[in-house]
């Protein structure tokens, strides 16, 4: 890390101060569910696992019998189970109701992989769940279909939208939100899905590792938090965003912290500049890795490393920068340009405000498998 970097990392909080942070109200008639809840039993664990023959990048081909493998082998060393069976009966048995959290805003170029989703789907199934008990689901429909998850799991799997149409409020608990005033919008409520509320116990949370021209990345928290209420792009609507805090304070409510217990990032394809969409292929690579855990922090924490490292290897300015001058609202097509001043600092501001789980890196346990 060189020195410039080093400051900005330094001076990042300072930067926003406690006093300039909106103020939330957080309506829920949940308590946290018996057992721990985010950030779970492996606090500051991750396993990491890697193979080169995972894709071909030449035709942007998944091979699945190594998606199986890495799938069996980041699981059975998070857990230490010694089968794929009991890896999994760790955290699901045969009454649950799992949601599958994907993340499709970047389809079809970037997605959560078809084939990490089919596995998850399987080893569900395996533990017992049965298949009308799984739901794989996004907030927007168009995005979700364009996927075609379908092709993947058995009959009876449910494939649901929480918006449909799109913008429609009928997929939202009017209960269970977060009231807050950005920047004088009309709408000031941000409600959970219902889906998360009244019927899942339990949800697995698939992120894509992509940069994001707002929060800094995307990773477990953005994914959970702004892909499980309404009315959430209101945070980033202008050049100076509201993505610091808002995005922890989501993950937070109850019930979703309690019910989110396994987060597996796919980092097999990634996104290192204009996220989370994925307009420009110029701005796509390859990590050809997944990440365990049930610590959303600790992941997305060696998310940024691995955006960050990315980017400094391209030219690109830091994550952290936080330079007027970069900002351009083309800057999805310029490297050298942002959109937004991006707020990576949310990730530490959900550790320290919400002990959503371990930041400092002295503190993550990391495993490193070769598949």
């Amino acid at each position: 890390m060189d020195r410039r970097t080093f400051l900005q990392l330094a001076t990042a909080p300072a930067l926003l101060g406690s006093d300039e942070l909106p103020s939330y109200k957080v309506v829920s008639r949940y308590t946290p569910a018996n057992g721990p809840h985010m950030p779970g039993p492996y606090r500051g664990v991750v396993t990491r696992v890697h193979s080169e023959n995972v894709v071909d990048t030449a035709a942007d081909r998944v091979d699945q019998p190594t998606v199986d493998r890495m799938l069996s082998a980041g699981m059975g060393t998070l857990t230490g189970a010694k089968n794929d069976k009991d890896a999994w009966g760790a955290f699901f048995s045969a009454s649950d109701v799992v949601g599958v959290k994907v993340n499709c805003s970047g389809a079809p170029a970037i997605r959560a992989s078809p084939e990490i989703v089919g596995g998850i789907v399987r080893n569900l199934l395996a533990v017992g769940v049965k298949a009308d008990n799984i739901y794989i689901y996004e907030r927007f429909l168009d995005q979700l279909t364009s996927v075609h998850y379908e092709r993947v799991v058995p009959q009876g799997v449910n494939i649901v939208a929480i918006e449909t149409p799109r913008g429609s409020l009928m997929g939202y608990d009017p209960k269970t939100y977060v009231e807050v005033s950005f920047f004088g919008e009309d709408d000031t409520r941000s409600n959970l899905a219902r889906l998360v509320t009244e019927r899942f116990t339990k949800i697995v949370n698939v992120p894509n590792a992509k940069e994001h021209q707002a929060s800094g990345v995307t990773g477990c928290l953005k994914n959970l938090a702004y892909g499980d209420f309404s009315n959430v792009a209101r945070s980033h609507m202008r050049s100076k965003t509201n993505t610091f805090s808002f995005i922890g304070t989501l993950a937070a409510v109850e019930p979703l912290r309690s019910k989110c217990v396994l987060h597996i990032m796919d980092g097999i394809r990634a996104i290192w500049h204009g996220g989370p969409f994925s307009e420009d292929k110029r701005y796509r690579f390859y990590p050809r890795l997944m990440m365990f855990g049930t610590d959303p922090v600790a992941i997305d924490r060696l998310l940024l490393d691995l955006i960050e490292d990315k980017r400094k290897a391209e030219g690109a300015p830091s994550l952290w920068d936080r330079s007027p001058d970069k900002i351009d609202p083309r800057a999805h097509r310029d490297f050298h340009k942002n959109t937004f001043i991006r707020e990576p600092g949310h990730i530490e501001y959900a550790a320290t405000k919400f002990g959503l789980g371990e930041y400092d890196k002295n503190r993550i346990k990391v495993e490193s498998l070769e598949v």
